[in-house]
């Protein structure tokens, strides 16, 4: 216990470095995630092939191996994406990409098709109809599976601590190598920190999951 507060500077640290990776993955996820979805339902055929490809591709890798491909292949190609958060960033935001758009392509598919079919009545192009009527209520519908991909990706930041980003785990595993005396203080404190972010996270989710559900 002494460890675990004497040293909660660094492990503050930890948790503000976690929780930044977190926040800027989720954003860049999201919006890439939302790309990919309108690809997959895109009537121009080779777009909806890459969506197809990527996701497979992506969905079925490791994540520890898209690591070791910007850390150490990607460079020798010529794509330099610089270490520690650089690498992370990169890494977890095309790896929960593809999880992103899969959570909102099902929504996607619950908004029912005479909407689409309403709209391109009127006049609305593929693109006005899924941005005016079908995508609001996808993100609507979607949410709650999308808090679950936030809540993976939080603890998918870990991974970060064996590729040069000094995160909780590293501070974790530096504490526990140094102080194993307190070795199980710290472990479980740090555990803590990480319920701090995905503990509020699983709460909204079921509260917006109750309100999409009553609204509907």
């Amino acid at each position: 216990m002494e460890t675990f507060v004497s040293e909660f500077g660094a492990i503050w640290g930890g948790f503000l470095a976690t929780l930044s990776l977190t926040a800027a993955s989720a954003v860049l996820s999201l919006v890439l995630g939302t790309l990919l979805a309108t690809m997959r339902v895109s009537p121009v055929g080779p777009l909806r092939s890459f969506g197809t490809a990527y996701v497979e591709i992506v969905r079925n890798t490791p994540l520890t191996l898209m690591f070791f491909f910007w850390l150490f292949v990607a460079p020798s190609l010529g794509m330099l994406v610089g270490l520690g958060f650089q690498t992370a960033l990169v890494s977890l935001t095309l790896y929960t990409s593809a999880f992103v758009c899969e959570a909102l392509r099902s929504g996607i598919n619950s908004v029912g098709v005479g909407q689409a079919e309403a709209a391109r009545s009127i006049g609305l192009t593929f693109g006005q109809t899924l941005t005016q009527v079908v995508l609001p209520q996808a993100w609507r519908t979607s949410v709650p599976p999308l808090i679950s991909v936030l809540i993976a990706l939080t603890k998918n930041t870990s991974v970060g601590a064996g590729f040069a980003y000094a995160e909780l785990v590293t501070v974790q595993r530096t504490l526990m190598t140094s102080n194993p005396g307190d070795a199980l203080f710290v472990f479980f404190g740090i555990a803590a920190l990480y319920l701090v972010i995905t503990i509020p996270l699983g709460i909204a989710a079921a509260r917006i999951e109750k309100k999409v559900a009553f609204a509907r």
